[in-house]
């Protein structure tokens, strides 16, 4: 278990050397994982607006469905910002690298996440599929998420990308791939059905919400949504998780 450490600073090398030598490659691995973030989302929302009248039901089926994306980038090959920031923080605590080092990778994958899930979602309500459930459904989740106390979605982003992180973790640690495939569904349903924040998931679910809706919904909370929710999955990621797994698992200093 101490061999953890070592491994998951590999795999943020890998990644961050990457970013270095090869910019342009990396880019598209985020805006990848934006994309197939973007089909879980047209999958769960689609489900949720069909089963609306049954509210229970739906949550549980948006919940359920979700994962599919996560399953995705894991199996084949992305970079997602928040499960990032658990990975690539682990050289930061061990003291082989800076955090300003780590920053434009984080920087290059925000951004081609955000463009990655903001364009399928776009292209989804574009192409005019279940419009007319899809309109009311989202004008609910809009008023709902832009209507927030700063402390509340804080917590939820922390507590969002704790779990995202912990089904990350999962993803190196468990081999059988079938195991793998189950436990980071059922993680990934743990952070949507209460209803955690998660950044980039909610980049594609307001670029569905602004091309559906237009100027019938205010928008001046989006920016401060998209701040918070972000702020508060990098501290469940890089802090929440990664500094106790650091403190379990790190080599032993010898006297």
């Amino acid at each position: 278990m101490i061999g953890d450490i070592e491994t998951l600073c590999k795999l943020a090398n890998i990644k961050i050397n990457l970013m270095k030598t090869d910019p342009k490659r990396f880019f598209v691995r985020a805006f990848m994982a934006g994309a197939y973030l973007g089909l879980a989302a047209i999958l769960s929302y689609t489900l949720g607006a069909m089963l609306s009248e049954h509210s229970v039901v739906g949550k549980i089926a948006v919940a359920a469905s979700f994962g599919i994306g996560l399953v995705a980038i894991v199996y084949l090959g992305a970079e997602l910002f928040t499960g990032n920031c658990f990975v690539t923080i682990m050289p930061v605590l061990r003291g082989d690298m800076k955090l300003r080092e780590i920053m434009p990778m984080w920087v290059v994958c925000y951004i081609g996440n955000m463009i990655g899930i903001s364009l399928i979602c776009f292209l989804f309500i574009k192409s005019g599929a279940q419009e007319a459930i899809m309109q009311p459904y989202l004008k609910g989740i809009m008023e709902s998420k832009l209507n927030f106390d700063v402390i509340d979605l804080l917590i939820k982003g922390i507590l969002c990308n704790f779990v995202v992180c912990v089904a990350a973790y999962s993803g190196v640690k468990i081999k059988d791939e079938t195991a793998r495939l189950i436990v980071i569904m059922i993680l990934v349903m743990t952070f949507v059905l209460p209803g955690f924040e998660h950044c980039i998931a909610n980049g594609g679910i307001f670029t569905m919400g602004i091309t559906q809706l237009g100027s019938t919904i205010d928008w001046s909370m989006l920016p401060l949504h998209m701040l918070i929710s972000t702020l508060g999955n990098i501290i469940g990621g890089s802090v929440l998780l990664a500094v106790p797994i650091y403190i379990m698992f790190r080599t032993p200093q010898t006297k």
